[in-house]
């Protein structure tokens, strides 16, 4: 089976390097040509631009950093047409970016005219995860398509869900990133006051994992430096998952929950918090650093 992959970031480019460890054909492209000779060097072979990448492709995988992104190769822009107005045959279409609803259905209803197949099956796991082949699907579009797509998506993740309907998978996958905004900014506001009043961060941590305010952010990701060996928050927060791939996902919350009257006050108040975070030159860090904004006049340690 060929694969043409289109977006070679930090989640990218392991994603596609498990789907050549499971021995499938995999073309790729990105704009960082150091990205296409990482792969290259693994064993996927170059596509000149996106058009040559998918000639040819059974399955076309993108994963890219938002819906502008996602629109202009699918739908094409003023600079060049759009893949769906250009390609041959008729592949299946995955496009793992995590980007508005509303975006994933304008390209999957045009590519439905087309006669096309297309799924928006954003991820969750971190580049980890990535790394690892343990990522979660979140996947929206039809039985068929999701038939289709599983094993292939099975080579890069563990979990695979059918979130329902074109969009579907990106509703799912909004709501689990405003609720992990919240409990890394509600994490990290309580390790701070422990800290400040005496308490030592990895014996409060612990203390919290055994107790009812165990969570996600707390047990598996602490973002407290040294409580947790291996950790953003350890690396100086170094890598991980961007505050400002935080920041524009909670955005994408707010955009949700305005489109639907839906009342999300907790959602509203991380946003603001990793947009400050992010507006201070923490954007490029671990979302994990999140952190340091209640730590703000102190000596770090």
């Amino acid at each position: 089976m060929n694969i043409a992959f289109i977006g070679l970031g930090n989640m990218g480019a392991p994603m596609a390097l498990n789907l050549l460890k499971a021995g499938y054909h995999v073309t790729v492209f990105d704009l960082v040509e150091s990205a296409i000779q990482a792969l290259e060097a693994e064993g996927a072979s170059r596509g000149e631009n996106a058009q040559a990448t998918v000639t040819g492709a059974d399955i076309i995988i993108s994963m890219l950093p938002a819906g502008a992104h996602v629109r202009a190769l699918y739908l094409g822009d003023d600079e060049a047409p759009g893949l769906l107005d250009t390609l041959v045959g008729a592949p299946l279409i995955i496009d793992a970016s995590t980007i508005s609803p509303e975006d994933a259905r304008s390209v999957g209803r045009a590519a439905i005219d087309k006669g096309l197949t297309y799924l928006d099956a954003p991820v969750s796991g971190g580049v980890g995860g990535a790394k690892a082949g343990t990522l979660t699907f979140i996947v929206g579009g039809s039985e068929a398509g999701f038939a289709q797509a599983s094993p292939v998506l099975q080579a890069m993740g563990k979990n695979i869900f059918h979130a329902g309907d074109i969009g579907s998978g990106q509703v799912a996958k909004i709501c689990n990133n405003m609720l992990l905004g919240i409990l890394m900014s509600g994490t990290a506001e309580a390790l701070a006051l422990g800290v400040k009043n005496g308490m030592d961060p990895s014996v409060l941590s612990e203390i919290m994992r055994q107790s009812s305010g165990g969570n996600w952010a707390l047990n598996v990701y602490n973002p407290w430096p040294g409580v947790m060996e291996g950790s953003a928050a350890s690396r100086d927060y170094q890598g991980g998952f961007l505050t400002d791939l935080m920041a524009k996902d909670l955005g994408l919350a707010w955009e949700l929950a305005l489109g639907s009257q839906s009342t999300v006050p907790m959602g509203s108040q991380a946003r603001n918090l990793f947009a400050l975070h992010s507006a201070q030159g923490s954007g490029r860090l671990d979302f994990s650093s999140i952190q340091t904004l209640y730590r703000a006049g102190e000596s770090h340690t």
